[in-house]
């Protein structure tokens, strides 16, 4: 018993560990996004903030972390139809999924870019694509 509850005290270390480690990328990612900003690269910055989206993370700091920089990419997008002739279709399914999360939040500006974007992405990647990221489990924004 007694080994039992140690196995099971190390495989919440672990866990804690691999969330220290995600919130660490999100960092990194969030240093180069604001980089990719400084620069004038708006869609880059955007597919960079879409890369590597911590997958099954039900832990909210996590989803959290990657959605604040996920809306700083997404509210730098001056030109919604210049972002579609750059961001490959590889994007459209998680990029949709965060259009939800930013619907959800109510603020004004971020559910106009929301729609905007929405708009244009249905058009580009058709309704599939909404059903797409309602039914994806994997990436939990």
């Amino acid at each position: 018993m007694a080994s039992s509850a140690a196995a099971a005290a190390a495989a919440y270390l672990d866990a804690d560990e691999n969330l220290e480690a995600i919130i660490s990328r999100i960092e990194q990612k969030s240093r180069k996004i604001e980089t990719l900003l400084k620069q004038s690269k708006p869609v880059e910055a955007l597919k960079t903030a879409l890369e590597g989206t911590p997958l099954k993370t039900r832990d909210e700091r996590c989803k959290s972390a990657n959605w604040i920089v996920v809306h700083r990419a997404m509210m730098a997008i001056r030109d919604v139809d210049g972002m579609f002739n750059s961001l490959d279709p590889e994007y459209y399914d998680i990029l949709m999924k965060y259009l939800y999360r930013g619907l959800s939040t109510g603020d004004r500006p971020t559910c106009d870019q929301c729609l905007k974007i929405h708009e244009k992405l249905t058009e580009k990647a058709g309704l599939g694509c909404i059903l797409r990221s309602l039914a994806d489990t994997v990436n939990t924004v």
